[in-house]
């Protein structure tokens, strides 16, 4: 039997997250409630289907008219509307015509939020990349489901080797993109140029040479470009600052696994790290010391890694099924929820609210107030065990004496009774 640790979860403030799976199923969790909320699925949108297996997912969460993409496996992009699931449109025909979806896969997604806002009609924009590089930046009318508006932009940003991931920044005008020899590099999106490429570190002392593979990367500030973190198939993590050098500026390595998801904090400085054994861990970049592991182990490869913007807890998906909460403070588990499949990713729905109905406050007045009265009766019922008085001393003198006055009528008793026995001896002789 393999050892366990249990680890007590004291829940998690009031939030909403969006996760995806192999089975291309989109399930709701929410906690409702003051802290020490218990997340449950509230949700679950489409049917298991493997074809259906979602890629890459980005979410524009604002308050009015809020959009969620989903790429599937099956090359299909359907943009939803994230608090009900219901279908906005389906894009097809994403990456190169002549190759099959499962050749070349989509393996980057985002959602612009600027040219949503700029824009009058009812459409969005969508910047996707291929496995092969394929990449093109996409405006979707959202008026008419059946009409396709092209591709306003397209271009390649690789000439070999295989895309694991890209990444846009806070402003929206650059993105990162890597993977399995391809080194990291950024774009301008507004031009579709490339404005700066990683060079690979030095061979080691022994002369051996790490091959190019990056499965993950983010920029460490929303507000700054420049600064890009990196994580590697040979379990390193690098920063990397476009401004000064091509090279790594810091380079450690962490655990013995693949880095599989990389995520930003808020504070511009500390990153969370998850590889393919589970484990995930807090880093200051800075200096690239380890802050500390998170307690509790993942029992399989951390996928996605999603931090908060709002509440100080972060949220990682994997291949165990497991949805966990994580406090960034204590790095404690808040709460684990299970929900059977491999999951890819997970976003946070930052403008959800609890809304509590009238019903609901008055049912809860009703319980508690219930509650309080069964607590009252039970104390009134419930008798306590009588404890023996302490005697005084005039009892104790008295006792004593009564004691004393028993022992001595026995004695005269047994006085009698033995001359009546000499008595009733001497007339028998």
């Amino acid at each position: 039997m393999p050892r366990t640790t249990t680890v007590e979860c004291p829940g998690c403030p009031p939030f909403r997250a969006l996760t995806f799976d192999a089975l291309g199923l989109i399930k709701v969790i929410e906690a409702r409630g003051k802290e020490g909320g218990v997340p449950k699925v509230v949700d679950r949108w489409g049917d298991p289907d493997a074809s259906k297996y979602v890629l890459a997912a980005s979410i524009d969460d604002r308050k009015t008219d809020p959009l969620l993409a989903v790429a599937r496996k099956s090359g299909v992009i359907e943009v939803l509307n994230p608090l009900n699931g219901e279908l906005s449109v389906t894009v097809s025909n994403v990456g190169n015509a002549n190759a099959r979806p499962e050749d070349d896969a989509i393996v980057g997604l985002h959602l612009f939020r600027r040219q949503r806002l700029e824009l009058t009609t009812r459409s969005c924009t969508l910047l996707t990349c291929t496995a092969k590089g394929n990449a093109s930046i996409k405006n979707v009318d959202m008026s008419d489901s059946q009409k396709d508006s092209g591709a306003s932009k397209k271009w390649n940003v690789c000439a070999s080797g295989n895309i694991s991931f890209s990444e846009v920044d806070g402003s929206e005008n650059y993105a990162l993109f890597g993977g399995k020899g391809v080194e990291v590099n950024m774009w301008d999106l507004d031009k579709c140029t490339k404005i700066w490429t990683a060079k690979p570190p030095p061979p080691n002392s022994l002369g051996i040479f790490t091959p190019t593979w990056f499965t993950s990367a983010t920029f460490l500030s929303k507000d700054d470009h420049r600064k890009v973190v990196a994580g590697t198939n040979s379990h390193q993590v690098r920063l990397y600052d476009v401004s000064a050098q091509r090279r790594p500026v810091i380079s450690f390595d962490f655990r013995e696994t693949p880095i599989k998801a990389v995520a930003e904090d808020l504070d511009g400085h500390t990153i969370y790290v998850g590889n393919g054994s589970g484990d995930l861990a807090s880093v200051d970049i800075r200096t690239g010391k380890l802050l500390g592991c998170f307690l509790g182990k993942c029992s399989g490869s951390i996928r996605s890694i999603a931090r908060h913007p709002e509440l100080p807890m972060i949220a990682s998906c994997g291949l165990d099924s497991y949805l966990r909460i994580w406090d960034i403070g204590t790095r404690q588990l808040l709460s684990s929820v299970f929900l059977k499949q491999h999951l890819t990713k997970v976003v946070f729905d930052t403008n959800f609210a609890v809304e509590e109905d009238k019903h609901y406050t008055v049912d809860s007045a009703v319980h508690e107030s219930q509650s309080m009265v069964e607590v009252q009766t039970a104390d009134e019922t419930e008798k306590l065990p009588t404890k023996r008085k302490k005697s005084s001393k005039a009892d104790r003198g008295s006792k004593k004496k009564a004691s004393k006055e028993k022992e001595g009528s026995k004695k005269l008793k047994s006085k009698k009774r033995s001359k009546s026995l000499e008595h009733d001896i001497a007339d028998d002789a």
